[in-house]
């Protein structure tokens, strides 16, 4: 795949965050003409996760981080600290003087504010973005971000966006539903999509 066409996604891996913020990023991604690219594209045992995460990241000039799950949220769970070493194994390339990784350009976000510099200080200065884990504000971190930092022209509005995305989904229901003519099999096959089928599902509602 292409450098400068490759988006690096680092984010929760689990179930509540792929459906309500992945996936709605991955969307986006794709829409804009570009390529996400995340660990979960591929499955394979016999490869180092750290080097199949570093190998992706080496071929991705933009990246976006999300950090809003880095902290614990109830007694005895641990912080999340992958999103953040992927983070400083990206910052780290991109500052190791080795070309083309010195273009690498990235977006934070973080759900509050300036939330990450409680548990992160070390990148105080670097712009973030706040979603405030909704759906909406994503969409507009987004836009922001494709705008400003990609120099994407004439995007629809966040709000159109949005609505996009949901009529996706309303799309990719009725498809499986008459694939597999009844409505538990067709929720359960969106329910246990796989990444790359996922993405696929979505080149193909854009490009029909």
């Amino acid at each position: 795949m292409d450098f400068e066409k490759n988006i690096f996604i680092n984010c929760p891996f689990d179930k509540t965050f792929i459906n309500d913020m992945l996936k709605p990023i991955i969307y986006i991604v794709l829409k804009n003409g570009f390529n996400p690219r995340l660990s979960l594209e591929v499955s394979d045992s016999g490869q180092s996760r750290l080097l199949k995460i570093t190998e992706i990241i080496k071929h991705c000039k933009f990246s976006i981080h999300d950090l809003s799950k880095v902290k614990s949220t109830k007694a005895n769970e641990f912080a999340r600290m992958n999103m953040p070493f992927e983070l400083g194994i990206d910052y780290g390339l991109r500052n190791s003087e080795v070309k083309p990784l010195g273009e690498k350009q990235f977006l934070i976000l973080e759900a509050k504010k300036h939330d990450y510099m409680k548990a992160l200080s070390d990148i105080n200065g670097l712009d973030t973005k706040a979603h405030k884990n909704e759906l909406k504000e994503l969409f507009i971190c987004l836009y922001s971000w494709f705008s400003e930092t990609l120099g994407i022209k004439k995007q629809d509005p966040p709000q159109k966006t949005l609505d996009d995305f949901m009529q996706f989904n309303a799309w990719l229901y009725e498809e499986q539903l008459t694939k597999f003519k009844t409505e538990s099999l067709a929720l359960d096959s969106i329910q246990n999509i796989t990444i790359p089928e996922y993405i696929q599902e979505i080149k193909d509602y854009l490009n029909p």
